[in-house]
């Protein structure tokens, strides 16, 4: 096997000692947050989302929450159907940041190379940093113990090999854990987990394998990787290195942004056509607004429209020229909110999106 596709993924050429990621995931962090600024609230189970006359959904849970069966996404009347006694908070978004940003400049400090995922998690190479492997875990429950004594948090963190690993890991031992995947360990480790925890393999691709058979990663690893591309193409490829604890991806210091996007799901379905491009207006704002701040311009348009009986439908624009400006974002919505929209049916919910992002070609009309 090549050796920079092996499991290892060697740092370079002139030594033989494998990579070091860590993998940190914060535990349930909105709600743990909320508990961290309210004490009160550490024995009673926390729910961070929208108001169920509001048609809210759940955002975040903690433990004591989803010992009741609550999960994010859920909406929130059936949270409260499942624990009529359930503390919701609404979301506090800039709370929730101060804190991440304090946690990842702890992060910042064991490692230059740390690529932030999402809000609350975050991979670290620390292959540069320690003199060998086992060293790395050491920094790894140090990073933990700062983050609780510092931060006031708890995190579970994952030490493999690579990123996919090391993602898989921290998800075993939570809340609050701390999972090593030794080098040469990763098969074994993935072995009877299910396909699911792979990445890029949802539930079309879990039930497409599963009608062969496979189930687990490791009924994937015995799959022929032809026979994989054969079926999945490019894609089955990428699978069947996957399930050998394959990942030669590096730990990116700097996250492309894809897209930008606002969504609202209305208390009540709108009819009035002044209403919904008022609304329309407000959504094309927070995409300029999100644009703006990633230093980027938007060079399709896409509008997202849900129905009173959930039908969904997207619709999208490509522009001449790439736009950041939130009136140009509008017209572009508005247009395609001409020809999307059936008059006669109430939306229950409305989105807009820049899509293509690219520097600002500067300041350029949109017709």
């Amino acid at each position: 096997m090549d050796a920079k596709l092996s499991p290892l993924y060697l740092r370079g050429a002139m030594t033989d000692q494998p990579r070091a990621v860590v993998h940190l995931d914060l535990d349930a962090f909105f709600a743990a947050v909320e508990i961290l600024k309210n004490p009160d609230l550490a024995d009673r189970p926390v729910v961070i989302g929208g108001r169920p006359g509001d048609r809210g959904v759940v955002a975040a849970a903690s433990y004591r929450a989803r010992a009741f069966g609550i999960r994010s996404a859920m909406p929130m009347y059936q949270a409260l159907k499942l624990c009529p006694q359930v503390v919701v908070l609404s979301p506090r978004h800039h709370l929730y940041l101060d804190y991440s940003r304090q946690v990842m400049a702890i992060l910042h400090q064991a490692s230059p190379q740390v690529e932030q995922m999402s809000i609350d998690e975050a991979c670290l190479e620390l292959t540069e940093q320690v003199e060998s492997w086992h060293q790395a875990i050491e920094m790894a429950r140090q990073l933990q113990q700062r983050v609780r004594e510092n931060v006031g948090l708890s995190a579970s963190l994952g030490v493999a090999t690579n990123k996919l690993v090391a993602k898989i890991a921290s998800d075993r031992d939570k809340p609050g854990g701390l999972t090593i995947v030794p080098p040469g360990e990763e098969t074994a480790f993935l072995s009877g987990l299910p396909v699911r925890v792979l990445w890029g393999v949802g539930p079309v691709t879990a039930e497409r394998l599963a009608q062969t058979g496979v189930t687990t990663v490791g009924e994937l690893a015995r799959v022929p990787e032809a026979e994989l591309q054969d079926r999945f193409g490019r894609h089955g490829e990428w699978m069947a290195r996957q399930a050998m604890g394959i990942d030669p991806r590096p730990v990116a210091t700097r996250r492309e942004l894809k897209s930008a996007s606002q969504e609202r799901t209305f208390a009540r379905d709108l009819a009035d056509e002044a209403a919904i491009k008022q609304q329309l207006y407000r959504l094309s704002q927070g995409v300029a607004r999100r644009l703006t701040e990633a230093g980027l311009a938007a060079g399709t348009v896409a509008l997202k429209l849900r129905y009173a009986d959930f039908t969904t439908l997207t619709r999208q624009m490509a522009l001449t020229a790439p736009i950041d400006d939130a009136r140009d974002i509008y017209r572009a919505a508005l247009a395609l909110l001409d020809r999307a929209w059936q008059r006669e049916r109430p939306l229950r919910m409305l989105g807009v999106a820049g899509r293509s992002l690219s520097p600002p070609a500067g300041q350029m009309s949109l017709w």
